[in-house]
């Protein structure tokens, strides 16, 4: 099922589309209120509350929606930031990473919200995610488990035999469970929330690229092939892809690609290796998520990179890992195999703010889940509809140049040798697990020895009926020797 023409793989989202009508290119002269750029999912966000509050508002995407990472990554729909909490409490304060982190948990309360209330199909949302440990580190999960809660965080902890009982692998040791994420359908997602913001007045135009960007005055140009656009408030939502329209904003950017597959259904053998329904991520890194979609196949995602690569190149090293950890699954097969590039930032915060008087900025959501894309919807429109000001909560999380072609090499070192870390010290808490039941199991046979040498005191009686058969026994013995 690969489509061996397209460089970055068809999705199984893409194979699981709820199809609709494709929207026109822009012509001609259009003035709005607001012009959003990118139809991603903060672009879709943001046109469809806008249009909510009932101001005109267009979006111009350059492909088709949910083209790039929107609609390309696992869809997973999580609480807090890339950006670790201890670091955030170390730059902001503890008070100011409660905050952002209530934002956060908004951001994925509007999705299930929005999926709810738009009866949005095929988004077929999960419920829970459990982020695991490969090694045996219950403290260090406890304590962070523990200072989630206090920012406000639904989550629980599980011990390894909790975890083994749902994921049965003995690569996993502890796990921390958010109660309240959710993991959907990003295609068909962005797709319902295009629906949504037509249905409330925005105009939204495909395969319509915006060539420049005019940003003096109160009315902001926009040029695209067939048309220019004239608006109040222009907002970027392009991503990775902003480097083309505004190279300076898309140098803060650091793409990293990740690859994922879905395989050919596994039936029952699956649900008694990952009896889990919800999202999965075992690292830090890219490597490894995953969930069960459409009833019994596999999405596992992995392999980060900073250029883009074929994604059929790592469809061997992907079902490794999943032989890896679920041996029990023998050898899978794979239908889809696809790539999608995220935009990250160095502080791994989202860049989220007015750049100039009516120029606005929502972009660098790689690494946290889809609730800040959300979520920076949900900020911007405010911002711009009613003033809020909420979203200077994020000012401190300045534009930063990523580094460039330096910057993606060092990443990429950093990405080889942590994963080579991590799977060194996974295989030390493995040899340890198995020196400790070895152990114990000698122990145990010890004990057992122990209990079966020790004869018990024989009785008074017994003693006695001894006594009296023993001469017998002594003179019959004598007597067969001679």
């Amino acid at each position: 099922m690969m489509n061996a023409t397209d460089t970055k793989g068809q999705t199984w989202y893409a194979a699981n589309k709820v199809e609709g009508a494709p929207r026109p290119q822009l012509s001609g002269e259009v003035d709005a209120d607001v012009c959003v750029i990118g139809g991603g999912l903060a672009g879709l966000t943001t046109a469809r509350e806008v249009a909510r509050s009932g101001w005109s508002v267009v979006l111009l995407e350059a492909d088709r929606l949910a083209a790039h990472a929107s609609g390309r990554n696992t869809g997973f729909v999580l609480p807090g930031f890339a950006a670790d909490a201890d670091k955030l409490i170390a730059r902001v304060g503890f008070e100011q990473t409660k905050s952002l982190w209530a934002l956060s948990q908004a951001g994925l309360d509007y999705v299930r919200d929005a999926i709810a209330a738009d009866t949005a199909s095929g988004v077929d949302p999960q419920h829970g995610w459990l982020y695991v440990s490969k090694i045996d580190n219950g403290d260090e999960f406890s304590r962070y488990a523990r200072l989630l809660d206090e920012l406000g965080c639904e989550v629980e902890t599980w011990p390894t035999e909790r975890l083994r009982a749902v994921l049965c692998s003995e690569r996993y040791f502890h796990a921390i469970h958010f109660v309240r994420a959710i993991a959907i359908n990003p295609l068909n997602y962005a797709l319902a929330l295009a629906a949504a913001a037509e249905r409330d007045g925005a105009h939204i135009f495909e395969n319509t690229p915006a060539l420049s960007i005019d940003p003096a005055g109160v009315r902001k140009r926009i040029v695209t092939p067939g048309g220019r656009l004239r608006a109040n408030h222009v907002v970027l939502c392009a991503n990775v892809r902003t480097k083309s329209l505004t190279p300076q904003l898309g140098s803060t950017i650091l793409p990293i690609t990740t690859y994922v597959i879905a395989t050919a259904p596994l039936g029952s053998r699956l649900h008694q290796a990952v009896g889990y329904k919800g999202a999965v991520s075992d690292t830090d890194l890219a490597d490894n998520h995953y969930r069960i979609v459409g009833g019994d196949r596999l999405m596992w995602s992995g392999r980060a990179t900073t250029w883009v690569r074929n994604p059929r190149r790592y469809v061997r090293a992907l079902t490794s890992d999943i032989k890896k950890t679920y041996p029990q699954l023998g050898e899978v097969s794979v239908d889809y195999a696809w790539s999608g590039t995220l935009g990250n930032t160095v502080h791994r915060m989202p860049q989220i703010g007015e750049l100039v008087p009516g120029l606005w900025l929502a972009t660098g959501f790689g690494g946290h889940g889809l609730n800040t894309t959300a979520m920076a919807g949900n900020l911007i429109a405010r911002a711009i509809v009613h003033g809020d000001q909420t979203w200077r909560q994020f000012t401190p999380f300045e534009l930063v140049w990523a580094g460039g072609i330096g910057g993606r090499a060092v990443v990429q070192m950093r990405v080889w040798i942590k994963r080579l870390r991590d799977a060194i010290e996974e295989r030390r808490a493995r040899a340890r697990e198995r020196g400790l039941r070895r152990a114990l199991e000698t122990a145990a046979l010890l004990e057992a020895d122990d209990a079966q040498s020790i004869v018990p005191p024989a009785s008074s009686a017994d003693e006695a009926s001894s006594s009296e058969a023993m001469p017998t026994l002594t003179s019959k013995r004598i007597g067969r020797r001679h």
